[in-house]
């Protein structure tokens, strides 16, 4: 029996009814047709437990097909495929407001030319939509095993570039059903790790009768909102797709107007001068390469390692590749404010030298605290301090999130909501804008960063399922 927290809207014929409407049902429905949602944590240890799950740090000569190419330095794969590590150099020729404390750097970086699908395959049971979540093992995530979208994967993977196995359903996304598609969008991946990085983020419906295997399980927007509450529990590619979802917007009247927000943003895009140029990874100044890891020479931002990993339920069972460790736990954080009864999120205009269009719009606080720490106070990030000493009583949303897993080894965040002080005008470079409006921006590539569709998705999740003081 499926439990819903507000009545079912109005049933009207299939052609006819607003995928909205069908959305705030299934966020509102927190008993699945197929698995309550307090026995997902059971199965998603009983997944980790029935598959071989091994990931080592390897010296990088013992990467297999991998090595460092003659003349660049650049860490590659001998098919050409897949992705490689070259340098990055970056100049920001700012406006007016600068923008942190370096105006130019030099770093290692991923080049991945290749759009992966991020699918999520969506199907009615009972009348309440559910989604088909992936219990998915990825070498850096710290859990190994989180649920996944449907489909996750590179055109390597599902042209078997790889010679594994084929792509469970990926015959729903490449190409998709005109007629059932509820999401298609170009999304970017972080531009301070990825150059100009995208990936289609897809939710397909169906009304086949699909088998879903050991590692699927059905849920509804309802329960995964639950599970956003833990730890390291909905994988980044999950996130980022589920912001995209189009919500209502419960209560219309944003300080800014639709057509003010996409102003100020061009704004913001215009004033920046950002140059950022692939160089060879052996000419990246202030960071060293040693037989086990690329990292930088005050021992900050990151590291680039080698892993050999196994995993069998993967379309390939082992393998080696590069990851990047992040230093240290990050915190993103949005301050909230209600404006004139209406929920505001602050968000900053955030330039990353990977962006393809230089500005997409980031949480208002976006950092790894211990890259900062050397700095004065008045070189650090806007509201760092105040976020990271903010008493319990105002934070709205909490929870660590790992990123992904496929390109990133433990790196984690501490993700926040958080009631905002005395913060009332926004400094440069930062506007008050409503979760809907950021919604409505998602049903468009190179706006929202990924690190604010986590974080939507994680309000989203507050809003369908609230707790506490919220």
């Amino acid at each position: 029996m499926l439990r819903c927290l507000v009545p079912p809207p109005a049933v009207r014929p299939r052609e006819d009814r607003d995928h909205t409407d069908r959305i705030a049902l299934s966020a509102a429905t927190t008993d699945g047709a197929h698995m309550r949602t307090e026995d997902v944590r059971a199965w998603i240890d009983e997944r980790r437990e029935a598959n071989v799950f091994h990931v080592e740090h390897i010296p990088f000569a013992d990467l297999d097909q991998w090595g460092f190419q003659g003349g660049t330095g650049n860490l590659v794969h001998s098919s050409g495929r897949f992705f490689a590590i070259e340098g990055l150099h970056v100049v920001e020729h700012d406006g007016p407001h600068g923008d942190g404390p370096y105006r130019e750097w030099q770093q290692p970086v991923i080049k991945q030319p290749e759009v992966g699908i991020l699918g999520i395959l969506a199907k009615e049971f009972d009348g309440v939509l559910h989604f088909l979540m992936q219990a998915k093992m990825e070498p850096g995530n710290p859990n190994l095993v989180q649920l996944s979208p449907t489909v996750q994967a590179t055109r390597s993977n599902y042209t078997k570039a790889h010679g594994g196995s084929n792509v469970k359903m990926i015959e729903y996304f490449a190409p998709p059903d005109p007629d059932r598609v509820i999401v298609d969008v170009l999304q970017a991946e972080q531009g301070s790790w990825f150059f100009r990085k995208s990936n289609r983020n897809m939710i397909v419906e169906t009304v086949d009768d699909v088998p879903q295997g050991d590692d699927f399980r059905w849920l509804t927007l309802g329960q995964i909102a639950e599970l956003m509450y833990e730890d390291e529990t909905i994988n980044m590619n999950s996130r980022s797709v589920l912001s995209c979802l189009p919500y209502h917007d419960p209560a219309p009247g944003a300080v800014l107007s639709d057509v003010q927000l996409l102003s100020w943003f061009t704004n913001e895009r215009s004033r920046h001068d950002v140059r950022a140029a692939r160089i060879p990874l052996k000419d990246v100044r202030g960071w060293k390469q040693g037989a086990e890891a690329i990292e930088h020479e005050e021992g900050r931002y990151f590291k680039v390692l080698a892993v050999a990993v196994k995993g069998s339920n993967r379309e390939k069972i082992s393998w080696t590749q590069p990851l990047l460790e992040s230093v240290g736990l990050g915190v993103v954080a949005f301050l909230v404010r209600e404006i004139d009864g209406v929920r505001h999120v602050l968000v900053h205009a955030r330039v990353d030298g990977g962006f393809v269009d230089t500005v997409e719009l980031a949480p208002t606080l976006q950092c790894t605290p211990h890259n900062y720490a050397h700095l004065p106070e008045e070189s650090r990030p806007p509201f760092l301090d105040e976020i990271m000493s903010v008493p319990r009583s105002r934070i709205l949303y909490e929870a660590i999130h790992s990123e992904e897993g496929g390109r990133f080894l433990n790196v984690r965040a501490r993700y926040l909501a958080v009631e905002a002080g005395d913060t009332v005008d926004p400094p440069p470079g930062y506007a008050w804008v409503t979760p809907a409006q950021l919604t409505a921006l998602t049903r468009h590539g190179h706006y929202v960063n990924v690190e604010a569709r986590t974080l939507l998705a994680c309000i989203n999740a507050l809003t369908a399922q609230p707790r506490g003081g919220a």
